[in-house]
C-alpha cells in the first residue's frame, strides 16, 4: 500500500535530473554572464562545484525515498549490474533522466535567455587534450561518485547522511576533473544540454559525446563491481539469494 508506482518513480527521476541540470549546469553560463569580460577563476570553479553539490543534496532528500534519486544513468546501470535494481526498470529510468536533463537545459535558456546558449549552455567538452586523458578524467570522476553512492546506501552505512556525503563527493570531484573535461560525470547531464544546444543552433562537438558516455558508464559499472567485492559479506550473499528467489517466485 505504501509502495510508489512506476510513474511516480519516473517522475521523480525526471524532475531530479532537471533540477540537477538547471542549477548545476546553469551555474556555468550564469557566472559567465555575471563576470562579463573577466576571466574564469578558481572562485568560479568553486561556485559551480558548490552548485552541483548543493542541488544533489537537495534532490537526495526530496526524491530519494520515491525513486532512489539516481538522476544519473551510471548509477542506475551500476545498481542493475550488481543486482540492487531490477533491469526491467532500467530503460524507463534512463529515458526519464535524459528527458529531465533536456528540460533542465531548456529551463536555463528560459531563465537566462539565448545568451546562455551563446555562452555554451554549460556543455561539458574537452579542448586540445588527448582523448585518453578526457576518458580518464570522466572515468575517475564518475568512479568516485558511484563508489561513494554504493558506500552510503550500504546496509552498514550510517543512516541519514547519504545526501550530504553524495553532495560532498560531487563538489570535491568536480574541482580536479572540470579543468580537463568540464566534469560531467553523468551521461544524462552530458546528453541533455548537448541536445538542447543543437536544437537552438549552437555549436556542439558531438564527436566527443561517445568518449563521455563510454567513460561514465564503464566507470559506473567498475565502481559498483569493485565496491560489491570489497564490502560484501556472507550475510549479503544470503540476502541477495533470498531476494532473487522471491523475484523468481513472483515471476
Amino acid at each position: 500500500m505504501d509502495e510508489y508506482r512506476t510513474w511516480q518513480k519516473l517522475a521523480a527521476e525526471f524532475l531530479g535530473t532537471a533540477f540537477l541540470v538547471f542549477v548545476g549546469v546553469g551555474s556555468v553560463p550564469a557566472l559567465a554572464m555575471v563576470n562579463g569580460t573577466q576571466p574564469f577563476s578558481g572562485a568560479d570553479l568553486g561556485f559551480i562545484s558548490l552548485s552541483f553539490g548543493l542541488v544533489v543534496v537537495a534532490t537526495v532528500y526530496v526524491f530519494g525515498y520515491i525513486s532512489g534519486n539516481h538522476i544519473n544513468p551510471a548509477v542506475t546501470i551500476g545498481l542493475a549490474i550488481t543486482g540492487k535494481f531490477p533491469w526491467r526498470e532500467v530503460p524507463g529510468y534512463l529515458i526519464a533522466q535524459v528527458l529531465g536533463a533536456i528540460l533542465g537545459a531548456f529551463g536555463i535558456v528560459g531563465v537566462l535567455g539565448m545568451t546562455a546558449s551563446d555562452l555554451g549552455l554549460g556543455i561539458a567538452a574537452y579542448g586540445d587534450i588527448p582523448v585518453w586523458q578526457a576518458f580518464t578524467a570522466e572515468f575517475v570522476g564518475t568512479f568516485l561518485l558511484v563508489f561513494t553512492v554504493f558506500g552510503v546506501i550500504h546496509r552498514k552505512a550510517a543512516p541519514g547522511f547519504a545526501g550530504i556525503v553524495i553532495g560532498f563527493i560531487v563538489f570535491a570531484a568536480i574541482i580536479p576533473v572540470a579543468p580537463a573535461t568540464g566534469a560531467s560525470i553523468n551521461p544524462a547531464r552530458t546528453t541533455g544540454p548537448m541536445i538542447v544546444q543543437s536544437l537552438l543552433g549552437g555549436e556542439v562537438l558531438w564527436e566527443q559525446w561517445p568518449v563521455y558516455i563510454a567513460a561514465e558508464l564503464l566507470a559506473g559499472i567498475a565502481a559498483a563491481a569493485l565496491f560489491t567485492v570489497i564490502a560484501r559479506t556472507e550475510a549479503d550473499r544470503t540476502t541477495l539469494t533470498d531476494a532473487l528467489t522471491e523475484e523468481e517466485t513472483r515471476s
